[in-house]
This record gives structure tokens, C-alpha cells and sequence, in this order.
């Protein structure tokens, strides 16, 4: 399927921001519950991005960034992927561990606050499946969160080039959350493999024949 995004961009950046606002709001409230905080959300910004362009528009190939990884299937199957720049992940680290630890730009995290950040990739994921799932009536599973911690052009050069096939463009939903002075800065992007772009379209009620 050739898939022109530029064709239905109004329509389907309206979907999308719905998404990002249940989404974000679903993953502030159980993140709230977890530390006992609140936590603030701003409008989740969506934005159509051309593919070969997402290293360069994330901050280039050499930024340390964490990606988490999540499968999903049943009715539709891909992966959601979460970039969150090392900054953003650290005060989440923080806010977690109620700590003013400053880490260092290649520090990695121990075992803890690694199981730490993939049941928070798992609670993001699960927050955004479920608002797709809602809104499109289509049921959907995740798989087991995988958190890496690389270089931006080595976590999104798979992604891109797989997602190219698909189409020449990208959607990213990027979200804010705060609590004190700890700020999260999360891109997500959302990647369902061929067949189950056109089926998820249709489920949105985009008309992807005419």
C-alpha cells in the first residue's frame, strides 16, 4: 500500500491529537498514582514529519537517548516507540526514586531503575494502546517493554527504514509532563506494520479509497 499522509492531514492529525490527549492523560494519572504526585500534562504537540528527516528533527545521530520498545498485535500488529532525551529520562529516574540525582550524559542505570523504566514504558504503552483501542474499536495487546540507551541514529535507524517502506512520512506525538521541577519530554511514534496501517486507518474512519 502506497499510503499518502499529506491527503488526509487535518482528519488524521484531529485522531491522533485525541489520542495523544487520552494517551497523556491515562499515562499522568498512573504515574501520578505511583509517586503519590501530581504530575501536570500539557496538549500533546502532533506533528507529520518526513521519515529520513526523524534522526535530524530528534537532535542528530550522536544525542544519548532512551528508547523504549513495545510490541503490540492481536488485530493490528507493530511497535509504538517511546524517545525520551537522556535529561528527560533522568528526572524521570528521579521523580520515581524521589532523588536530585544528576547523572552524567553516558551514565547507565542499574538494574533497578532499568526494571524502573520498562514498567514505565509499559504503563506509557498501555496508556496509548488503550486510547487507540477506543477510539478505534480494535483489540490490541502489548509485549514486555525493551529499554535501551544509545545514540539516536543507532536506536532510529531500523524504525526508519522498515517504516519507509510504508510511507515517506511520520507521525510524532510528542508529550510534556511535569512534577516540580522535573520535566519529561517523551516523543512517541506509533508504527504499525503495512497491513495493519490501512486497517487501522479504516478503524479511525479515515477513508483511505477515495
Amino acid at each position: 500500500m502506497e499510503f499518502n499522509i499529506e491527503k488526509f492531514q487535518a482528519f488524521y492529525a484531529d485522531i491522533l491529537k485525541e489520542v495523544g490527549n487520552i494517551g497523556a492523560g491515562n499515562a499522568a494519572t498512573a504515574l501520578s498514582k505511583m509517586i503519590n504526585k501530581k504530575i501536570d500534562m500539557e496538549v500533546p504537540h502532533v506533528e507529520i514529519i518526513p521519515t529520513e528527516e526523524i534522526v535530524a528533527i530528534l537532535g542528530g545521530e550522536e544525542l544519548i537517548v532512551v528508547g523504549i520498545y513495545v510490541g503490540f498485535f492481536e488485530d493490528i500488529n507493530g511497535t509504538i516507540l517511546f524517545i525520551l532525551n537522556k535529561d528527560s529520562a533522568d528526572n524521570l529516574i528521579n521523580m520515581l526514586f524521589g532523588k536530585n540525582k544528576e547523572y552524567d550524559e553516558y551514565e547507565l542505570y542499574d538494574e533497578l531503575e532499568f526494571s524502573a523504566m520498562q514498567e514505565i514504558g509499559n504503563i506509557l504503552a498501555s496508556s496509548y494502546i488503550n486510547s487507540i483501542s477506543s477510539l478505534s474499536n480494535l483489540n490490541i495487546n502489548i509485549s514486555v517493554p525493551s529499554v535501551t540507551i544509545d545514540m539516536a541514529g543507532s536506536i532510529l535507524s531500523v524504525p526508519a527504514i522498515e517504516y519507509s517502506q510504508i510511507s515517506d512520512q511520520m507521525i510524532l506525538i510528542e508529550n510534556k509532563l511535569k512534577e516540580g521541577n522535573n520535566e519529561i519530554v517523551g516523543k512517541i511514534f506509533v508504527l504499525p506494520d503495512m497491513e495493519s496501517y490501512e486497517k487501522l486507518l479504516k478503524s479511525l474512519g479515515v477513508n483511505i479509497d477515495g
